[in-house]
């Protein structure tokens, strides 16, 4: 008997990665709802009922209906945030609070759902100090490290561990002549520490000496290692000058990298080392949303099919 519960892929409408899958799911028969998060409520529609049998009711776009009943798993990735312009500042300000946690709610709480990831395990994991102590904990190799608003607590640990970089602790969109930027990862000097730093919170890390970035995608029980190598301090900053190689897990990284996962309980995660000349692998971080499809063409990884076998609930191999 062929299963007729659908996916349910919540993220914005410029989204190559989820495109990639949802053909992938369609050329295996699978039923697919993609919605933005972001069009409720002009072009989507909520109608869910609570009872002792808990959730049941649809979704509506203008293309789709999803039984929330018959949602076998939910691929969140990166949907657009909630906005009423039409309103004015307070009363928009209520209807995203309520558009947040009934429309949230709702998809949080999905009866029999597989989630990739669940929302509030992305909220949860990324926190980047609750990533690398979870990360310490697991048995990773970190960096020193320190998170401040105190300029001379900035300027004693750069005076202890030399070379330092500065990273955001979060990635807001940035818009520079209308091109969407992040804020690259960098190197920081003592001098440059002034009463600015008291304004907010930073991190400051011990800069590994590498020799290579890892980049380990984890989708359910596949882990996919890429060695990536350039000269440069962060790698996203210029994917042209990338080479790519498909490496096997340094010893115990396995362990921890389910060890990892299960803290917060997460069936994807896309992790990132640094690897120095000795080949010890060095944790930086793990993002619970972030991008890995274009791996796939670089090196012939079958990331795409791992991907709609996880969401399709598929027994692994």
């Amino acid at each position: 008997m062929s299963d007729t519960r659908s996916v349910l892929v919540v993220t914005g409408r410029d989204d190559p990665t989820a495109d990639l899958v949802i053909g992938e799911l369609h050329g295996r028969g699978v039923p697919v709802v993609r919605l933005d998060a972001g069009d409720f409520p002009h072009a989507l529609s909520l109608a869910a009922t609570i009872g002792s049998d808990g959730i049941a009711g649809t979704l509506t776009t203008p293309s789709r209906v999803a039984d929330l009943r018959a949602v076998r798993s939910l691929y969140y990735r990166r949907p657009s945030g909630f906005s009423f312009p039409h309103l004015a500042e307070q009363d928009a300000r209520f209807a995203v609070m309520q558009a947040r946690y009934g429309l949230g709610g709702v998809l949080a709480s999905l009866p029999g759902c597989r989630y990739v990831n669940h929302p509030h395990r992305i909220g949860d994991a990324e926190f980047k100090p609750s990533g690398l102590a979870a990360a310490a904990s697991c048995g990773f190799r970190l960096p020193p490290t320190l998170i401040t608003s105190d300029p001379e607590a900035a300027r004693a640990f750069i005076g202890e561990h030399g070379s330092v970089i500065y990273k955001p602790l979060s990635a807001p969109l940035y818009r520079v002549d209308g091109v969407s930027c992040t804020v690259a990862v960098g190197e920081v000097a003592v001098e440059e520490i002034d009463d600015a730093v008291a304004g907010t919170a930073h991190l400051f890390q011990q800069r590994v000496e590498k020799v290579a970035d890892i980049r380990v995608t984890v989708i359910g029980a596949h882990a996919f290692c890429v060695r990536i190598d350039s000269d440069l301090l962060d790698w996203r900053t210029d994917y042209d000058t990338l080479t790519y190689t498909v490496v096997r897990p340094a010893p115990g990284i396995r362990r921890s990298l389910s060890a990892y996962l299960d803290h917060f309980r997460l069936n994807f995660g896309a992790f990132d080392f640094a690897v120095d000349r000795w080949g010890r692998w060095w944790f930086l971080e793990c993002n619970p949303s972030g991008q890995w499809a274009w791996l796939e063409p670089e090196t012939g990884l079958p990331m795409v099919a791992a991907m709609a076998d996880l969401l399709e609930r598929r027994a692994v191999a």
